[in-house]
């Protein structure tokens, strides 16, 4: 084993007993060179679920923030609080104000819960960057991801303003990727910038095509048609092995991920590990 990936927060749990869930992610990466958390959830749930798994997060030096929304980041203040200082890598826009805007003109503020000096204050230590980057031994964050595909449009109702007249184009979000011996793997928050554009970068990035395991948030609960197809279509042309979706992904879609790679498809759920 170079690498052990552990779902620590989701929507949903697996059978490992006394875990809870929430809305937000969290996977813990383990390695030959030291472990780094990617996101927190929403707060509920990263410390209880970590301790059920014998996973000690004081000993995590690192964390790296997928993009600024409270069900991503909102464990950071918990996590500071109780395991200790951490280096924190994020796009310089992740403290950006974000609103969801309902059909009824309701604004609901969806973005960090803290500010840059609250968690500084509780040892949190920011390395902010938007372009491709190592931050440990062949784990890359991949930065702000080129939007190529036309039919990865992003999520309607989200807002950089609680009016709702700017729309939230989300150019902090970023996933990451661990080159290994059996090909690429891509942890995703909710992969907001789409994951065909997604594999289209880690793929140029790294010069390697293979892809051996795709995890967490998708965002294909909220795309259209013609954006499930031809991501299924996508996801086909690059004959990936493992595929673990969860969080944003929705039910509906991760049933049709299901039908369409049976022998790839993993439920991504609290507990889920996958070891390369």
């Amino acid at each position: 084993m170079t690498h052990r990936i552990t779902i620590l927060c989701d929507n949903t749990v697996g059978p490992m007993g006394g875990t809870l869930g929430e809305h937000g992610f969290a996977a813990l990466v383990e390695g030959n060179a030291g472990s780094l958390l990617f996101d927190t959830g929403q707060g509920m749930t990263l410390l209880h679920n970590a301790g059920r798994m014998n996973r000690d997060l004081s000993a995590v030096c690192k964390v790296a923030l997928s993009h600024g929304h409270y069900d991503h980041t909102g464990g950071m203040l918990k996590l500071l609080k109780e395991c200790g200082h951490k280096e924190v890598f994020a796009h310089p826009g992740v403290f950006a104000r974000r609103y969801r805007v309902k059909d009824t003109g309701e604004s609901v503020p969806i973005g960090i819960p803290f500010d840059e000096e609250m968690l500084c204050g509780l040892g949190a230590r920011f390395s902010y960057g938007t372009g491709w980057r190592e931050i440990a031994a062949g784990v890359f964050l991949t930065g702000e991801v080129p939007r190529l595909t036309g039919f990865e449009k992003g999520d309607s109702g989200l807002f950089c303003d609680d009016c709702g007249c700017t729309a939230d184009t989300f150019p902090d979000d970023q996933s990451l990727v661990i080159r290994t011996e059996r090909g690429l793997v891509l942890l995703l928050g909710c992969c907001h910038a789409g994951l065909v554009n997604a594999i289209v970068h880690a793929r140029e990035m790294t010069g390697v095509d293979d892809i051996y395991a795709i995890i967490g948030g998708t965002h294909l609960g909220f795309c259209s048609p013609e954006q499930m197809e031809e991501t299924v279509k996508a996801l086909r042309s690059c004959r990936v092995k493992k595929l673990s979706p969860c969080h944003c992904t929705g039910f509906a879609a991760a049933a049709r991920l299901a039908r369409e790679f049976p022998q790839a498809f993993h439920h991504g759920a609290v507990g889920y590990t996958l070891e390369i």
